[in-house]
């Protein structure tokens, strides 16, 4: 099954499944591009000192450029904005984001049917000024009602600038709900059964249609799905590589109340999401590591909907769906849980008891 084939014009968001493979494509490639080119120099330090590479930019502005041509009335949600860029010292990082803005515009992608999506944004020159303001139409709010594509240009950016997993992920918001998912994974092996050969997996999640896999070099789409377990004993966790990200200690206590004994997978970014799809793990805990921590809805839109579509279930810690229609974050939701649909109630009442010890244990 192919791109072209899966997005006729009988099926509902072809065109934006079409425009959001495009631009996660594109993006990904760069990202390669610039993680050869740049890791360890031309980094951006945000407030809360976790690096942002010259790709995040780069990254936001191309997929905004595309998104804006063919969608000009939707809002976008992104990671970044420019302020930073805008100050004296970052002069020569700035630069780098226009030269290589420049360099992947005028960059043909390998197949033609993504290329002619490029074509009409291709028209038009862009100097400094206009790529900085295509960062910040990533500024949007979002909200209950209309189209907001979350973006996050590169999730994981550890992971990026350490050489292992990261993802370009952009999900469409509409009325609150995640209706489209893309994830380009350029470190994730396309055939998990061959982690040393091809690498460079791109994920497709339209609404009630299920979820699917494909390479950057091929359109052909493969639909994926959750491991069938008999048993959660049978079944690995998937959890992040940082610890400030989530609590390896009560995923551990979790993990022995399910009876499950296999090591966990570690790994950065939504190609978390990717990877239980798909069968590679089973079950993938972000437990709060902070009272007052409100995750992001670029870090969660385009992978829960995957999860979903592939036969998952995807809660907040206390089973509540998460709700995507109350802005930049998902205020309304604590930690995030994703497993099989039905194994995910048991995996709840665990996180239940295990955040009730571990209460108890801290008094």
């Amino acid at each position: 099954m192919s791109s072209s084939s899966a997005s006729t014009t009988q099926q509902p968001y072809a065109r934006e499944q079409e425009i959001a493979i495009a631009a996660v494509l594109k993006a990904s490639l760069l990202a390669q591009k610039i993680q050869q080119e740049l890791v360890g120099s031309g980094g951006v330090q945000k407030k809360d000192k976790s690096p942002v590479t010259v790709g995040d930019y780069t990254s936001q502005a191309l997929v905004s450029s595309l998104l804006f041509t063919h969608f000009p009335q939707d809002q976008i949600v992104g990671e970044e904005d420019s302020s930073d860029l805008q100050k004296p010292e970052q002069a020569t990082v700035k630069a780098q984001i226009v030269r290589l803005a420049g360099e992947a515009m005028s960059e043909s992608l390998p197949l033609s049917e993504e290329e002619a999506a490029w074509k009409e944004v291709k028209k038009n020159e862009r100097g400094e000024k206009e790529w900085l303001e295509l960062i910040d139409r990533g500024n949007s709010n979002g909200g209950p009602e209309g189209r907001h594509w979350a973006l996050d240009p590169i999730d994981g950016t550890k992971g990026f600038l350490r050489g292992g997993q990261y993802a370009v992920c952009l999900g469409l918001i509409e009325n609150g709900q995640v209706v489209v998912g893309v994830m380009g994974c350029p470190n994730l092996p396309v055939d998990p059964k061959r982690p040393e050969g091809d690498k460079g997996a791109l994920f497709v999640a339209v609404r009630g249609q299920g979820a699917f896999q494909r390479s950057f070099a091929s359109p052909e789409l493969s639909r994926i799905s959750m491991n069938t377990l008999s048993s959660l004993s049978d079944a690995s966790f998937c959890e992040s590589v940082e610890a400030g990200h989530s609590d390896h200690g009560t995923n551990a206590r979790i993990a022995s109340l399910l009876g499950i004994t296999r090591d966990s997978v570690r790994m950065d970014s939504q190609a978390k999401y990717c990877s239980i799809a798909r069968g590679d793990g089973d079950i993938y805990l972000r437990l709060p590591v902070s009272d007052t921590y409100e995750e992001k809805i670029w870090d969660h839109s385009s992978g829960s909907l995957l999860v979903e579509e592939a036969g998952g279930v995807v809660s907040d810690m206390n089973g509540k769906p998460l709700d995507f229609s109350l802005g930049r974050t998902l205020k309304g939701n604590k930690g995030v849980i994703a497993a099989p649909k039905a194994w995910h109630a048991q995996v709840i009442e665990a996180v239940k008891q295990a955040v009730e010890e571990s209460k108890t244990v801290a008094k």
